[in-house]
């Protein structure tokens, strides 16, 4: 069986490494071909766009978020509410699920 992907869309995460080192925001796009996730608020880049009135666009810099590699975060525990690692647990019922590291909790 393939093991579960650490990190999924509406996670909670918290940052380790880079500029925005400390903040912690919600992941909206994940990545896995390289490994990377888009996180609400974080890594923002300025982006210079052309104007295309075909589909609505205004022209101008435009602050976007960038990607970030998935190794330079921690996901948040929503029980114990602190950055942690993922386990892999197998329930009764053979259903795979990740948990908290800290707390032993299911992360779902």
């Amino acid at each position: 069986m393939p093991a579960l992907p650490p990190i999924k869309k509406n996670d909670e995460v918290f940052i380790l490494r880079g500029k925005d080192r400390g903040k912690s925001g919600r992941v909206l796009i994940v990545i896995p071909k390289d490994q990377k996730i888009v996180v609400e608020g974080v890594q923002m880049i300025k982006r210079h766009t052309r104007p295309n009135p075909q589909r609505n666009i205004k022209g101008g810099i435009v602050e976007k978020e960038a990607p970030i590699h998935i190794s330079n975060v921690a996901i948040v525990c929503k029980n114990c509410k602190q950055h942690t690692r993922i386990a892999n647990k197998v329930l009764a019922d053979g259903r795979r699920v990740r948990s908290c590291k800290k707390c032993g909790n299911t992360i779902e």
